[in-house]
């Protein structure tokens, strides 16, 4: 009698070059990041306009700024247990089909009020995008080059945010700020169908929720270019967390040290980065130089990260991660102090500021690509999507303790020399985290 043939999907996969279905699924991923990115900064290109045409100030055009951010950080952390239970790929999708529907909704605001709701609701789906994106990729590559394809993956934010910059200069003169939204909207909705038929379910999570063998072959085979046999049967060697609730997992079992270390280098990372960037164009411009200049001056630390990004992912693969991560914060910290520490007219200013992208945005990235190994298959999409939405609280308090202290008195050299505090902190937590898988007491077991 033949043997049945017992196939581990993770070494499987780790033990195959790269086929061209995964590439195409690593392209997708790619897609969605890059709408992500453009339905995430729409609103910085089209504000000014809008206020100008409904005759709101900037104070009471606030709420509608932010709305997408609060958006973004209930979305993330909804998204993740959700994806836990039901499935990434209808979770993912659904939430392209979400913030493309709301985004063109936008579009048709007649209120400032109406325009809030609609960021906001546009906000839940952006946040549910990402981690679950992150979650899929990270089940479909090899090891050796998950956090270098990771990253790559994530430069399409990047790709997004900017690319919005062309299409809002584009479209704005002939057919104004509304069809900004319309574009941003109808790109995502047109891709569902796309996703729908090319984007695979992961096959590690069909194992865990115990779909068939013949439902596994086939969507696994489909990824991989690989026929297996009628009798092939699915392992995949995974800790036995005790709780139930993929929330819960996060810290049972000796988890807890790992997600808490997560959360706290991801929140100080985007603390800097939005109060850098947020703040960065409006000192810049108050110093005398133009608003060009001042553009082109903080789009050198998003150049600076989109490379930082690549080359931290490819560090990440051959050396430790923890550490790689660790030294891109501590080096971040290091050009944003000698930012602070020089002057705004100082022909060095770009090249410091390309630098600090470098370190502090290939650092985050890093740190996007390194999570999904930090969790079992049961609570990966959750553990993921938390600490994106926890660190979104930093986000939000950067944006806000830079206008604080800038209200003040405090000086551009004393609020980017103190940001070097946080970027230590991130770098120590996240070495932490090397030290909290010792703590981990789950036995590893077939799922």
């Amino acid at each position: 009698m033949k043997p049945e043939e017992s196939v581990d999907i993770k070494a499987f996969i780790d033990a195959r070059k790269m086929s061209g279905y995964q590439w195409l699924v690593l392209a997708l991923c790619f897609l969605i990041v890059t709408m992500d990115g453009l339905d995430t900064a729409v609103m910085g290109f089209v504000a000014p306009l809008v206020m100008h045409d409904w005759g709101v100030s900037r104070a009471a055009f606030g709420p509608v700024m932010s709305a997408a951010m609060v958006g973004l950080a209930i979305g993330a952390l909804t998204a993740g247990p959700a994806a836990d239970r039901v499935g990434r790929k209808i979770v993912l999708i659904g939430s392209v089909f979400c913030f493309g529907l709301f985004s063109l909704l936008c579009a048709f605001a007649e209120s400032p009020t109406q325009l809030m709701m609609l960021r906001f609701l546009t906000g839940l789906g952006l946040g549910a995008a990402m981690p679950n994106s992150t979650t899929l990729l990270s089940e479909y590559v090899p090891s050796k080059s998950r956090s270098l394809l990771l990253t790559i993956m994530f430069t399409g934010f990047n790709f997004g945010s900017g690319a919005g910059g062309f299409v809002a200069a584009s479209l704005i003169p002939h057919f104004g700020w509304r069809s900004v939204f319309m574009f941003g909207g109808i790109l995502p909705i047109v891709s569902v169908p796309l996703l729908l038929w090319l984007l695979p379910e992961s096959a590690r999570l069909l194992l865990v929720r115990k779909a068939s063998n013949a439902r596994i072959a086939t969507t696994l085979g489909r990824v991989c270019g690989h026929v297996f046999g009628g009798d092939a049967r699915f392992t995949a060697p995974e800790p036995v967390v005790s709780a139930k609730a993929p929330v819960r997992m996060l810290f049972a079992d000796g988890y807890a040290f790992s997600t808490l270390m997560l959360w706290l280098t991801y929140f100080m990372g985007l603390l800097i980065i939005y109060l850098l960037t947020g703040w960065l164009p409006t000192l810049i411009k108050d110093a005398g130089l133009p608003v060009e200049r001042a553009a082109a001056i903080t789009g050198m630390f998003q150049l600076g990260g989109t490379v930082g990004a690549i080359a931290v992912g490819f560090a990440m693969d051959r050396m430790d991660r923890n550490a790689v991560i660790g030294t891109a914060y501590l080096l971040g910290g290091v050009f944003i102090f000698a930012l602070g520490m020089g002057s705004l007219q100082s022909a060095l200013l770009p090249i410091l500021v390309a630098c600090a992208g470098f370190f502090m945005s290939g650092a985050q990235t890093g740190l996007n690509a390194l999570a999904p190994t930090c969790y079992p298959t049961r609570a990966r999409a959750t553990g993921v999507s938390w600490m994106l939405g926890f660190g979104r609280l930093g986000g939000i308090l950067g944006s806000l303790v830079g206008g604080a202290l800038l209200s003040l008195g405090f000086s551009f050299a004393a609020v980017f020399s103190v940001l070097a505090v946080p970027a230590i902190i991130a770098a120590g937590a996240i070495v932490m985290n090397r030290v909290a898988l010792k703590f981990i007491t789950a036995p590893v077991v077939d799922a």
